[in-house]
């Protein structure tokens, strides 16, 4: 069984039809042995993103290749799927890098509404206010790069770069406001990215000063970490959050609540807004995400805003099965082949990790068989005696797949394998020898003549 690896970088978005490469080229194989070893494309997917044309040995788009629905922010983005030939049995792995373009400009979660602060004319210089980070789909260069402030007399932009790659911004009080000069002030803040051409969203700024609020409310930790397994029921208490207000009366009275929200944590969590008590209020999937970073927001009845960080890290819990898929399968197989032989090719995946993901297979029974593994995630069912097909005709095979998470779960599928015949035995004889006694009867003209006759020569006549 031969087994080889190609890998292809193709820029998302290209057309159906496009070539992303000469696989029979690559691969040293001629379009004859493409078309007589069946050649095709198998995948565990929903959607194949590309086809083979054996006639000319290429593979080209067959679907939309959109990189931010395929892997959302992750780098480098590719998917990978299998070649596989028949007579004699050969497996290839294709690999396809997709390439982002700048085919996303940034968004501001809603951005039709403006972002609203209520400020004393109190306030610092120095105090910030976070605003709503902008998401941009694409990656790289072509992801969101800056962003800026129309200009004004009172506020100046910060800016904050996250381990992630992300920016947070504020803005920040350089000059105080004078509620009887200016009661309002109405400002835009922009994000752009650094693809060609560049792109850009915006949102308004909407600013009412009020009097006398001097201390903004500060949470006890900066940055909280917690974690939570997945599948936690809706409702379930997490982690509980704290800040305090310096100022007194109303000005002290926090209210909590969660701000702009990385992916699909906003259909997460919920914050009570009196407790700070964070809960779960949606379906925690490790499968889907594995990290969870919410920004928690105190805010007093004066318009001050205290800003902190919630991780949660999702604990994976072993609720999928490994999934079996057979490739390929020999049936009927010839009585004459050698043990090693390749009788099928199957593929096992389990979406869950470490432990939970970590595959044993096996055959149920005494079977003249064992199971060897190929490419990550294939395996190949190997002959591993001689067979007689005047002893045995046919075999049901049992293949069981078990993942090693506690408890653990298997499932299984069945083969059934034929075995052909071939001339391997000569005609045989039940006896070395026969022994027979019989009597002939002649007529002459004289009369009868009997003539007696044993198995070994003639011993009487009368005639």
């Amino acid at each position: 069984m031969v087994g080889g690896q190609i890998r292809y970088s193709v820029p998302e978005e290209m057309k159906k039809g496009s070539v992303i490469g000469n696989v029979a080229q690559d691969l040293g194989l001629d379009l004859k042995r493409l078309r007589s070893g069946r050649a095709r494309i198998v995948t565990g997917e929903n959607i194949q993103y590309t086809e083979l044309k054996t006639d000319k040995g290429i593979l080209v788009v067959n679907e939309r290749i959109d990189r931010e629905q395929l892997c959302g922010d992750v780098t480098p983005c590719s998917f990978s799927f299998e070649v596989i030939l028949e007579n004699p049995i050969e497996l290839h792995r294709i690999t396809v890098e997709v390439l982002d373009i700048n085919d996303h400009a940034p968004v501001f979660p809603n951005k039709d509404k403006p972002i609203r602060f209520e400020i004393s004319e109190t306030a610092a210089v120095g105090v910030q206010f976070p605003l709503q980070s902008a998401d941009d789909l694409d990656v790289g260069q072509n992801a969101l790069q800056d962003y800026i402030l129309s200009p004004n007399d009172n506020f100046i932009l910060k800016q904050h770069a996250n381990p992630d790659g992300s920016k947070n911004c504020e803005i920040v009080l350089q000059k105080p406001l004078d509620r009887e000069q200016r009661p309002h002030l109405s400002l835009k803040l922009f994000a752009v990215d650094g693809g060609t051409p560049q792109r850009s969203g915006t949102v308004n700024i909407e600013v009412t000063v009020l009097d006398a609020n001097d201390n903004a409310p500060v949470f006890n930790q900066s940055v909280y970490k917690t974690h939570v397994m997945e599948n936690t029921m809706k409702g379930t208490s997490i982690i509980t959050v704290n800040a305090t207000d310096a100022d007194s009366g109303s000005y002290g009275v926090i209210s909590y609540s969660l701000s702009k929200m990385k992916g699909n944590a906003e259909d997460i969590f919920i914050i009570d807004e009196i407790t700070g008590t964070i809960s779960v209020s949606g379906q925690i999937d490790y499968e889907k995400d594995r990290k969870y970073e919410v920004r928690v927001e105190a805010k007093d009845q004066g318009g001050l805003i205290g800003t902190s960080k919630v991780i949660f890290d999702v604990l994976d819990v072993n609720d999928n099965a490994p999934v079996i898929n057979v490739m390929s399968f020999s049936s009927p197989l010839s009585e004459d082949v050698h043990p090693g032989t390749t009788v099928a090719v199957f593929n096992v995946k389990d979406v869950d990790s470490e432990k939970n993901g970590q595959i044993a297979c096996s055959i149920d029974g005494k079977l003249p068989f064992k199971i060897e593994s190929s490419l990550t995630n294939y395996y190949n069912l190997i002959s591993d005696q001689h067979f007689d097909r005047e002893s045995v005709s046919e075999y049901n095979i049992t293949i069981r797949a078990s993942d090693l998470g506690s408890p653990p779960l298997s499932s299984s599928t069945k083969l059934h394998l034929k075995i052909s015949d071939v001339n391997d035995n000569a005609p045989v004889f039940d006896k070395n020898s026969y022994f027979y006694a019989f009597i002939l009867f002649c007529v002459s003209a004289a009369g009868q003549t009997v003539i007696f006759s044993t198995m070994d020569s003639i011993s009487l006549c009368i005639t």
